[in-house]
């Protein structure tokens, strides 16, 4: 007799199969499923009682595999056969019509819903994915984007799936309207916003494109606008968002109450200090008597912190407790700390590094496994490896071990980037014509945390090939190694025939001992070998050079230097200060001389959205032994890097014959004030900025002073563009003299000054 139990279940008791022992299971009906995936879901085997309970556990185990579009149970003769209905399968996923996102990136998001290539297909999880993709079109304000799912059947029971998509166009704010504000005018609470309703670069930065969790951050900088400014009441009451009934203009109305400002008057401490009150009473920069700030209640919570991380107490508490006197305006906060419980560090996990290899973020960390929690060392741990420049997120994470009260585990998340970099640079002058210097540069080469770079420059007047590469790790404690291999021609401007160079090629090999976390001390030696080749129109200081110490000059170079980076970016600096300090000396060989060359690099915030930064660097060079400086070693100056709106390399002294040499001294600063460009918000990855350069060069028989000075100024635009930091800058000389080559329009890629 032949029973369909799933028809029996329903039927009630009289269609109820007596228990029974298993002689046998078959499966019928099996395309592709492996016959083990249905036998590991049933919940019985041969020799087991089979009975109602058993069968109906098998049904609901084998349709939640999500394999099976439907399953019956038969019971004939001690035997039980599963009757299964496979799912078709999904052989591809296309998108039509697709503009505003990356194919790829939807791929991925719908796979996290179940629908992906050779995945079961499923109804209702394509109807959860249409949602899904008109979800994702939201938050790009397409506020009309019409997904069409069709599904295609195709040989083998497998199915072709497509999303046919209308994405429209997006919906602008058309208008933001803040209400109840009597302090600040409406413009300027609007200026601190990142969206806006009219910027004339939206086409840009699509500021004008409505997003709920860009609104929330507005918000919260709205709110701390105020709040740092006394108005410890702020309030924001409501926010209403509108959208036209064509679904392409938005209106957003913002509520907000202001209260009254609060001044300070008294700042108490509270809870357990370890006894180091007075420790404590260092960090707070709250000030009685000025208004109330919740930015420096924040700073002095969080160095509280910090602080009690320094002593082990990673899980310290530090409430913030004001009272108010809202008929004097005053306010008394008193900070409560609870520093909870000491702990160490079990174990330090590194995650999110799919290229990187472990150890290349674990060598940067200054906080170890099984040793007393530090969140100074921790923090500096975070900062070493952000200062690597090969993730564009670093995050640490503390979390408690399950079990123990004393022991926390480390995580640090990383989010890489490409650390392949595309340098490319030009100038045009009228004698040089158009002239480009260019660079490929892979910073973390195979994962290995190692440099290689290969750098050109095409000028008229300078052709150079350089070759390096460094190991930062060469030895465990951090000493680094670094090899150069270069190939370089060097014809002085305004000559007359183009029969003459300098050719040198050299190689060195320096390395660098890290000294203390930000300075690093450099050493290094190298050999080159210096060729004047050919007469025609050759510079009269050439020609005496040769004449005196022959047409090949060969140099033992020995190098000693020093760096410390102390800024918040590489890229984006907006505070710190960078320095570096170089001496290289020709002790060995033909030319005996000394060469030294320093910068000093200062960013200074002015306001959240303006920065100063400036930049001085002054070279030095003489001849030893009784021996004239080589004038192969002299340095350049004009263009960029130095002094803009001159023709590159075109400071200086000039030979008899019309051609720039350079000199044995130089000096430049430069000065930059960033601005945000009009329209985009707070992005800082587009900004323009005015400039004013100074500098020369100045040969050993030539005076300094300050009348032999050029100076430039001008404005240009900063963008970190896909390829790297682009400038691009127009200037005129403020101070020339006559017969100065001018240069004035000029752009680069890669460097910040």
């Amino acid at each position: 007799m032949s029973i369909a139990l799933a028809a029996a279940l329903q039927a009630g008791s009289a269609w109820a199969v007596e228990p029974f022992q298993l002689k046998d299971i078959r499966v019928e009906g099996l395309q592709r499923t492996d016959a083990g995936t249905v036998f590991a879901s049933l919940p019985f085997r041969i020799g087991d009682t089979y009975n109602d309970e058993k069968g109906a556990a098998a049904l609901r185990a084998l349709f939640a595999t999500g394999l099976f579009k439907d399953v019956r149970l038969e019971v004939e003769e001690g035997v039980v056969i599963v009757i299964v209905e496979e799912r078709p399968v999904i052989a591809s996923i296309d998108f039509r019509g697709l503009k505003e996102f990356d194919k790829d990136t939807l791929a991925k998001s719908l796979k996290d819903f179940g629908i992906g290539e050779g995945l079961p297909f499923d109804k209702a999880l394509a109807d959860r994915a249409e949602q899904e993709l008109k979800r994702q079109y939201l938050t790009r304000s397409l506020y009309g984007a019409e997904v069409v799912t069709t599904v295609t059947p195709q040989e083998r029971n497998r199915v072709n799936v497509t999303f046919t998509i209308t994405e429209g166009t997006a919906a602008r704010i058309s208008e933001i309207r803040i209400v109840g504000n009597k302090v600040f005018s409406e413009s300027t609470l609007k200026g601190l916003f990142d969206l806006n309703d009219g910027g004339w670069l939206n086409w840009y930065t699509k500021a004008d494109r409505y997003s709920r969790a860009k609104l929330n951050a507005d918000l919260e900088t709205l709110r701390a606008y105020y709040l740092n400014r006394g108005y410890l009441e702020f309030n924001v009451d409501s926010t209403q968002v509108a959208i036209s009934p064509d679904k392409q203009d938005i209106t957003i109305t913002i509520n907000v109450s202001e209260g009254q400002p609060y001044t300070v008057t008294a700042v108490k401490l509270e809870g357990d200090y370890l006894g180091k009150d007075e420790d404590f009473k260092t960090l707070v920069t709250i000030k009685p008597g000025q208004p109330y700030r919740a930015e420096a209640v924040a700073e002095t919570t969080k160095a509280f912190v910090e602080r009690f991380g320094t002593f082990g107490y990673a899980f310290a508490r530090i409430d913030a407790r004001p009272e108010i006197d809202r008929t004097t305006g005053q306010v008394v906060l008193t900070l409560v700390a609870e520093p909870a419980r000491r702990v160490y560090v079990r174990r330090i996990n590194v995650a999110g590094n799919s290229r990187t290899r472990d150890e290349v973020v674990r060598r940067e960390f200054r906080q170890f496994e099984s040793s007393w929690y530090d969140g100074r060392k921790i923090k500096l741990s975070r900062d070493r490896v952000d200062r690597l420049g090969y993730f564009s997120e670093v995050n640490v994470e503390t979390n408690e071990v399950p079990g123990s009260i004393d022991q926390v585990d480390l995580t640090i998340t990383i989010k890489e980037k490409a650390t392949g970099n595309l340098l490319l640079g030009a100038g045009f002058s009228s004698a040089d014509k158009l002239s480009f210097t260019a660079s490929v540069k892979q910073d973390n080469i195979f994962g290995s945390g190692n440099y290689l770079g290969i750098e050109l420059n095409t000028s008229r007047s300078q052709r150079t090939v350089v070759l390096s590469t460094v190991d930062p790790y060469f030895t465990i404690d951090g000493i680094s190694r670094a090899f150069d291999i270069y190939y370089r021609t060097v014809k002085p401007l305004n000559s007359q025939g183009e029969e003459y160079e300098l050719v040198t090629p050299g190689a060195s090999i320096r390395f660098g001992v890290p000294f203390s976390e930000l300075d690093t001390v450099f050493f290094g030696v190298g050999v080159e070998r210096t060729q004047i080749k050919g007469d025609a129109a050759l510079p009269q200081n050439y020609f005496n050079y040769r004449e005196n110490f022959g047409a090949t000059s060969t140099t033992v170079p020995l190098t000693v230097g020093w760096t410390r980076d102390g800024r918040d970016s590489a890229l984006v600096p907006t505070q710190g200060r960078y320095m570096r300090l170089n001496l290289e000396a020709g002790l060995l060989g033909d030319a005996r001389y000394w060469r030294a060359n320093t910068q000093f690099q200062q960013y200074i915030p002015l306001t959240r959205r303006f920065t100063l930064g400036v930049n001085a660097e002054l070279g030095w060079g003489k001849g030893l032994g009784g021996k004239p400086y080589p004038i192969f070693k002299n340095f350049y100056g004009g263009g960029l890097g130095t002094v803009r709106a001159f023709d590159q390399g075109s400071l200086g002294p000039v030979d008899v014959i019309g051609a720039y040499i350079g000199g044995n001294r130089r000096l430049n600063i430069n000065s930059e004030l960033y601005l945000p460009v009009p329209g985009t918000g707070n992005d800082r990855t587009l900004r323009w900025f005015t400039y004013v350069d100074v500098g020369n060069v100045w040969g050993e028989n030539e005076k300094i002073n300050a009348d032999s000075l050029r100076a430039s100024a001008g404005l240009g635009v900063s963008w970190i563009s896909p390829v790297g930091p682009l400038k691009l800058s127009y200037g005129t000389p403020i101070r020339k003299q006559p017969g100065d080559r001018i240069q004035r329009l000029q752009f680069q890629i890669g460097t910040a000054f």
